[in-house]
């Protein structure tokens, strides 16, 4: 189900002509999304790159005091798969590769996903994703391949 309460208003035609008549299968935002406590942040239709922000929260550290490897692809997932729905009919993560370059520690407050589509052939798409915090400064990157369903 789409919450049109939480979606720009901007993004809604995109989506509902993407998802194809299925808007009551698909929950967009995600429950992860929700749970992560994510917000969007831009999207921009023509160079399709889409960003969000995630608060690093006390439940998702480390042993270590650092954002666990793991949320941090989740936040990268949870940037991707909504950028995915905006430039193509229904799809599924396929193969994700992360690349860590720096910790996050709480004091940082957010993290930055940017997530920028690159190309389809035939029915896979790929992605490319950079995680920073609010300075820019980058942290972590991603690749990503999608299956379309159809």
């Amino acid at each position: 189900m789409i919450d049109k309460k939480r979606i720009p208003k901007e993004l809604l035609p995109l989506l509902e002509e993407k998802l194809q008549g299925r808007s009551d299968e698909i929950n967009f935002p995600p429950p992860a999304f929700d749970a992560m406590k994510g917000e969007f942040v831009d999207f921009d239709v023509e160079k399709e790159i889409f960003t969000n922000r995630f608060p690093v929260l006390s439940e998702h550290l480390n042993p270590y005091g650092y954002m666990q490897g793991g949320i941090i692809s989740a936040a990268i997932d949870n940037t991707i798969g909504p950028l995915s729905l905006l430039v193509s009919s229904p799809n599924f993560t396929r193969s994700m590769e992360v690349k860590y370059g720096k910790v996050i520690p709480p004091s940082l407050g957010y993290i930055y996903v940017t997530a920028r589509f690159v190309e389809k052939k035939k029915r896979q798409l790929f992605f490319e994703a950079v995680v920073a915090n609010s300075d820019g400064e980058k942290l972590a990157s991603a690749k990503s391949t999608h299956w379309i369903l159809d």
